[in-house]
């Protein structure tokens, strides 16, 4: 079992190593500073299934460091949750295969409202529907999943969240975030304790 396990781990590192460094982050970068930072815009993050979750954790964090950000689930969406949506936003898809139904349709219902939204697509497939409507495409690479069936999202999930950090981290580099803004948004809890020392 530990040589399994060993084995496993060995992947998941593996795969983050192979995540492209391509420059496409550094276009991510201008398009959320500009309609967020210059124009009081904001990130609008969906996604399905686990897709969903690592987005509504790369929302959250995009928020908590000085990047105002929202996440929608692509169905709600079609029930209303979608009118969150401003004409200064910029849209944050994310669907490891690209095809996912519900988040091209996303697209498709946020065009209806404003149809000049700049999209960025996260995905596991650079050649997609998602990534071919996208302004800019952030590609993990496409590791192998190391499940026994290679079905399980195991590292295209390790590889989407780090990809998140990425562009949460070099974020609060681009707009210099502090400590003393990270305080104000992180007022109790062990991080609050943190961030006033």
């Amino acid at each position: 079992m530990k040589e399994s396990i060993k084995k496993y781990i060995e992947l998941e590192v593996q795969a983050i190593q192979n995540i492209p460094i391509d420059g496409v982050i550094e276009n991510v970068l201008e398009i959320i500073f500009d309609r967020v930072h210059q124009m009081d815009g904001k990130v609008i993050v969906s996604g399905m299934g686990k897709a969903g979750q690592i987005g509504m954790n790369i929302s959250t964090t995009l928020s908590s460091t000085g990047t105002p950000s929202v996440f929608i689930h692509p169905s709600e969406a079609q029930h209303g949750d979608l009118g969150i949506i401003q004409k200064n936003d910029v849209l944050l898809l994310i669907s490891n295969s690209g095809k996912t139904r519900e988040i091209l349709e996303f697209k498709e219902l946020a065009d209806n409202l404003y149809n000049d939204l700049p999209l960025i697509s996260l995905t596991g497939n650079n050649n997609s529907p998602l990534s071919k409507m996208s302004d800019e495409c952030l590609f993990t690479g496409n590791p192998k999943e190391i499940g026994p069936f290679g079905l399980t999202p195991t590292t295209s999930t390790t590889v989407m969240t780090v990809v998140g950090d990425l562009l949460v981290v070099s974020m609060m580099e681009k707009i210099k975030f502090t400590k003393e803004e990270y305080a104000k948004r992180h007022h109790s809890g062990y991080l609050g304790k943190k961030a006033k020392e």
